[in-house]
């Protein structure tokens, strides 16, 4: 593992600039992550894939002439850690930050709005902040937990005809990430005529013994799952134990090649996700990216991560960051700040991250973009889509996202 991203897996700050920017203007990101504690199966992929977006694009001269600054700190999924390094970041000029923590993005929201800088909530953190006419510096851009959540019940639907009568289990975290889809969850239940269970699972996901004998009891037709890493691997060990098909449980995006190594990939085999990025290592920003980076041995870390989803998970999650910032430089040249980088995410249009997600289109009013999401089935060797890419219930999403985003207010 190169120094910058070993240096991010242990906690500390890291930099990085090829075009060495000593006196001169870049562009700032701030990366304030877990890397320490719970989000470790992920975080480190989504930190390399950032540094090697960052490097690919200053390679070729950055963003206006200027490099890219990613700086790395570790906030632990820690609220008060990841306040201390937005303020700390934040007097170094930086104004667009990225947290990769539902936890981390609720306390920050307030702040990043009173400071008006650019808070970035991509597939993490509330999903009424799609709402720009409220939210005016936060940018969930792609699908959020509340689209997921929905799209995943229209999976449902979709194979089964109808819902009525049906019964769906939610098992889930029981803290913010685990929580957040449940009142779209509630509403389509009720519009559905779908009975909900809710099966709420103490962290880090261990103990769930009790609640998979429940689900025995309960007998429910499919099982929506919010848990990550090895909340997985116990419940499909549960599941074999009580009898519920693997193929019925739809994971959240954040099950990946390490659950399912660990799983096992032939007792994975029917296992269902969703997911909001191909998973393809085809795609042409993944072919230059190793043969400009990695066989130079320039890359920010090790080449087989390259092939974990974690990784095209950050490289969609930061192309969007890169690509408002062109756009605001376009338009305003330099210096940027986070107003001319708000406006250059709100003019992205049909903006698919280098063919990473399916196509988004941020406005002023919507900082989601429309958050298409697509089912993957693990066939013992590969993930095979089951369905197109789709952006279910937008209506019944945003009904939800105006009832409670109504209700944000700044002290």
């Amino acid at each position: 593992m190169k120094g910058a991203a070993l240096a991010a897996v242990l906690g500390t700050t890291t930099t990085l600039a090829p075009m060495q920017a000593a006196a001169q203007e870049t562009f700032k990101v701030g990366v304030c992550y877990d890397l320490s504690k719970t989000y470790t199966f992920i975080s480190p992929q989504v930190v390399q894939a950032a540094q090697d977006l960052a490097a690919l694009i200053n390679l070729d001269g950055g963003i206006g002439g200027k490099p890219i600054e990613v700086i790395v700190q570790d906030h632990g999924n820690e609220p008060q850690r990841g306040i201390e390094c937005y303020e700390r970041l934040r007097r170094e000029g930086v104004f667009v930050f990225e947290t990769l923590s539902t936890p981390v993005a609720i306390a920050l929201i307030p702040r990043a709005m009173r400071d008006e800088v650019v808070m970035m909530q991509s597939l993490v953190g509330r999903g009424d902040a799609i709402d720009g006419s409220v939210f005016k510096w936060i940018f969930p851009v792609g699908p959020t937990y509340w689209g997921q959540a929905a799209n995943d019940v229209a999976f449902i639907k979709e194979r089964e005809g109808t819902l009525e009568g049906k019964k769906i289990g939610f098992i889930y975290l029981d803290y913010p990430f685990g929580q957040e889809p449940l009142r779209i969850l509630e509403t389509l239940a009720e519009k559905e005529k779908f009975e909900l269970k809710l099966y709420p699972v103490p962290l880090p996901g261990n103990d769930q013994a009790a609640l998979w004998t429940q689900v025995r009891r309960d007998k429910p037709d499919y099982m929506i799952s919010w848990m990550f890493s090895n909340g997985h691997v116990v419940a499909s060990r549960e599941m074999k134990r009580n009898g519920f098909p693997i193929s019925k449980y739809i994971s959240v995006n954040w099950l990946n090649e390490v659950d399912l190594k660990n799983i096992g990939a032939e007792e994975a085999k029917g296992v269902l996700r969703g997911t909001n990025v191909a998973g393809s290592k085809d795609l042409p920003i993944i072919k230059d990216i190793v043969t400009r980076l990695y066989d130079q041995n320039k890359g920010a870390g090790p080449r087989e991560t390259i092939d974990d989803v974690y990784y095209n998970t950050g490289l969609a999650m930061y192309s969007s960051i890169f690509e408002g910032a062109r756009i605001a430089h376009e338009k305003h040249g330099w210096p940027l700040d986070a107003a001319k980088l708000r406006e250059g995410l709100e003019n992205l249009k049909d903006f698919d991250a280098n063919g990473l997600f399916a196509p988004v289109t941020v406005t002023a009013e919507d900082h989601g973009g429309g958050g298409k999401t697509r089912v993957e089935m693990w066939d013992g060797s590969t993930w095979v889509p089951q369905n197109d890419w789709t952006a279910a219930y937008q209506d019944v999403i945003w009904d939800v996202v105006k009832q409670y985003s109504s209700q944000f207010k700044l002290d």
